[in-house]
């Protein structure tokens, strides 16, 4: 293990909870690797503690950190200047220090997902029809975000909340608006669950995948089961998969290059250990 002095890089990911966390087993696993003199840690304020935390780091204390739930859209208002994916998404999930006080907004958890759709659903091209997406939260922001900017020619919202579904659209705008599951995947070129539906082991969403054209690729945000319920149900159909372990570690490789100023090491097998994490087997 690298030394860790004084002088360290030091990052981390702020959440509620935060222990359940993989991104300080990927992040300090490409930290070693590299041999960088930097440290990766899990913060965890109370829920009424975010904004105090973020300003007590302004001023480059640390470099950054990646935030989930609950805080991303509390992220986006604590910070002062914002990438268009941030903006698009109302939502955040990185946050950069700078000296002069000042912090950045941004949200990698599109890239992400666009990085699990190219490794495992090689050919996907976002262009090529509807997107469906589930949920209405700063995951399904940042997927609609991504759609968005990568050409998706509409983009359709189902959530048992029409309100938030009906905000989420008018932020961003068309091509994204808001659908009843009745009817969402008929012509689908996307299929996407950014709920927390199945987390454990539990049933997905409650939407019926045969109504989607076999071509139709669906992911799965969830990563604990790896193969969820979802993602099983779209397997006996025949439609290609993507699981939400991939896009977690793709959204992670744009945080540590903005971090650290460098490219994980392509050499550690992330996947690997993140499945022995949550014990799973590839």
């Amino acid at each position: 293990m690298s030394a860790i002095t004084g002088a360290a890089m030091v990052a981390g990911i702020i959440g509620r909870p935060v222990t359940h966390s993989l991104s300080p087993v990927l992040h300090n696993a490409w930290i070693e690797a590299a041999g960088l003199n930097a440290v990766y840690a899990p913060l965890a304020p109370p829920a009424d503690g975010f904004r105090a935390l973020i300003d007590g780091l302004r001023g480059g204390v640390i470099r950054g950190v990646n935030v989930t739930i609950p805080f991303k859209e509390a992220a986006l208002a604590a910070a002062d200047e914002l990438s268009d994916r941030a903006r698009l998404a109302g939502a955040a999930n990185l946050l950069l220090f700078r000296e002069d006080g000042s912090v950045y907004a941004d949200n990698t958890d599109g890239l992400g997902m666009l990085g699990a759709l190219d490794v495992q659903a090689p050919g996907f091209d976002p262009r090529a029809g509807p997107a469906v997406i589930m949920g209405a939260g700063g995951a399904a922001r940042g997927a609609a975000a991504a759609l968005f900017l990568a050409g998706a020619p509409e983009i359709r919202i189902v959530n048992r909340s029409t309100d938030r579904a009906e905000a989420l659209a008018a932020d961003i705008g068309p091509p994204v608006q808001t659908v009843r599951a009745e009817g969402a995947l008929s012509d689908a070129n996307l299929i996407v669950n950014a709920t927390s539906l199945g987390l454990g082991g539990g049933p997905g969403p409650d939407i019926d995948l045969a109504r989607a054209p076999l071509n139709a690729v669906v992911l799965d945000m969830v990563y604990k089961p790896l193969q969820t319920e979802f993602l099983g149900r779209a397997t006996a159909l025949g439609l290609r998969t993507v699981d939400g372990l991939e896009m977690l570690i793709r959204q992670a490789v744009p945080s540590f290059e903005a971090f650290f100023g460098r490219t994980p090491p392509a050499e550690v097998d992330v996947r690997a250990l993140a499945l022995n994490a949550i014990g799973e087997t590839a």
